[in-house]
């Protein structure tokens, strides 16, 4: 019976209903973008954090975590909510949560206002971090649906890529980030509020949006629904698309998160969407991002070099998105997370080993004049650092820069760009909010989990332990991604089973 449904027989051809479809996607992918800006914008504003609210380093960094908290509340609330007052209109929230964050970031004058309106950020980074994709699931057609999802993450780097450089050219302008400047405020609070700009835009560009027409006939807007499946498809074919939709779903109730347990339990299918979010922060992702400037330095790169490498950095994870747009909806989903997997464990691999035969001094740490280090830095004078330095011979710094830079190429060809797709397409019409709500919640958890652990594990295993533990991660997802994930590539979201 598959063979013969209609949705599996309507391509779109019509151009009209081609550039509604891109159009509306690219809507959703403006979260993605702001996903991508809020989580970088922080970067910048370290200094001025310490500055303002006298905090110490570990006071920084929970000013500069709280948001992870926030987001994986987000995600799971959003996902819930979703199911009931739609997706367009979480979304919609999530981009007045932008704005107020942002504002009220630049306008914080201690760090727990500091800290409540990062969290008030996370709530709307960890919804559209899951509805985004989730949205460009139900409108798009099954044969484009994973290369419109995967321009998501190019959203997100995108995102990352303008926070860095708007904080550079904020800084530069200013003198320093701490500097007052404009309207007599420091760099470093401008560096939040640009953020409105884009949020703005995010919540303009989704008035003009419809709502997702599977949420719609969940909810029994049977006429909505039709109107909106009659822009994104041949109108001949709406009725069948309709009854379709409803035949995926519970007759006797919508959806709920009960949906998610079955008799024997959690379903299959919500455990297969837990791994694969978790997974996705075990291989270490954020931990490589944020010792890569220590990476270059190792190499032998000078700190004025900085902006130029994250400029290559952002090139590369740019190119990988856009080659897995190219190819996701023709080999498919599996090939990619399981190449993914093991590049990933070798090239960590290579980085754990490289880091093994190094040395890591720690901030505080005092060098005696005439010292020089294997990487060939002489010190003509006593030194103390000011922050951590990893100490490689030339040779050895090379293979970790090259490792790092494939690992992220891996990572933003399969892992992360794909894991988001899934999540939005993998789950029936009847789990698929509540899904993702779990799922949300395990993956920006994990995040923080991770990301708050890593300074634990280098003072008790080292860098090279570290590492070698995201190593171990990337080859269990591996192992995971052969057994459990299924092939969800040219499915309807009607076909997709429990």
């Amino acid at each position: 019976m598959r063979e013969t449904r209609p949705s599996r027989r309507a391509p779109i051809e019509n151009r009209g209903q081609l550039g509604f479809v891109l159009r509306i996607s690219g809507v959703a992918t403006i979260g993605g973008f702001l996903f991508g800006f809020d989580s970088g914008v922080i970067n910048g504003t370290v200094e001025g954090l310490q500055q303002a609210f006298q905090s110490d380093s570990a006071g920084t960094g929970f000013n500069v975590a709280s948001m992870l908290l926030g987001c994986a509340v987000g995600a799971f609330v959003a996902g819930r909510l979703a199911d009931r007052f739609g997706r367009r209109t979480l979304l919609l929230l999530s981009a007045i949560f932008f704005v107020v964050s942002a504002w009220g970031s630049g306008i914080a004058q201690g760090s727990l206002e500091f800290v409540t309106y990062r969290i008030v950020g996370g709530l709307a980074v960890g919804a559209a971090s899951v509805l985004a994709p989730a949205y460009i699931a139900e409108v798009a057609p099954a044969r484009i649906r994973g290369a419109l999802a995967t321009v998501q993450q190019i959203a997100i780097i995108l995102g990352l890529f303008c926070a860095f450089l708007s904080n550079y050219g904020l800084a530069f302008a200013a003198g320093t980030s701490t500097t007052t400047w404009w309207l007599g405020y420091a760099a470093w609070r401008w560096m939040f509020w640009i953020e409105m700009a884009p949020a703005v835009l995010f919540f303009v560009a989704l008035l003009g949006i419809p709502e997702s027409p599977r949420f719609l006939v969940a909810r029994g807007r049977l006429e909505e629904a039709k109107g909106v499946l009659g822009r994104l498809m041949d109108p001949p074919l709406v009725g069948a698309k309709v009854r379709e939709i409803q035949t995926t779903l519970a007759s006797d109730h919508a959806p709920r998160f009960s949906d998610l347990f079955g008799p024997g339990g959690v379903r299959p299918i919500v455990w297969v969407g837990i791994g694969l979010a978790t997974f996705q922060q075990l291989v270490g992702i954020n931990v490589v991002f944020y010792y890569g400037a220590v990476l270059w330095q190792a190499a032998g790169f000078s700190e004025s070099d900085a902006l130029l490498v994250n400029v290559i950095s952002g090139g590369i994870s740019v190119a990988a998105a856009f080659i897995t747009v190219a190819v996701i909806d023709r080999i498919g989903r599996r090939p990619l997370l399981l190449v993914g997997s093991v590049g990933m464990a070798l090239t960590l691999a290579l980085v754990a080993g490289a880091f093994g035969t190094g040395t890591l001094y720690s901030a505080g740490h005092t060098f005696a004049a005439g010292t020089v280090l294997a990487n060939g830095t002489l010190f003509a004078e006593a030194t103390t650092l000011s922050t951590d330095l990893l100490d490689l011979s030339p040779a050895m710094g090379v293979v970790a820069v090259t490792a790092a830079n494939a690992y992220v190429f891996l990572f933003n060809l399969s892992w992360g760009p794909v894991m988001w797709v899934m999540l939005g397409e993998m789950f029936p019409n009847q789990l698929r909010g509540s899904g993702l709500a779990v799922a949300g919640l395990f993956q920006w958890g994990s995040n923080f989990v991770v990301t708050m652990t890593f300074p634990l594990l280098l003072t008790s295993i080292g860098l090279a332990g570290a590492y070698g533990l995201y190593t171990i991660g990337a080859l269990l997802s591996a192992v995971f991604v052969v057994a459990l994930v299924p092939e969800t590539k040219g499915l309807e979201l009607e076909e997709m089973t429990g």
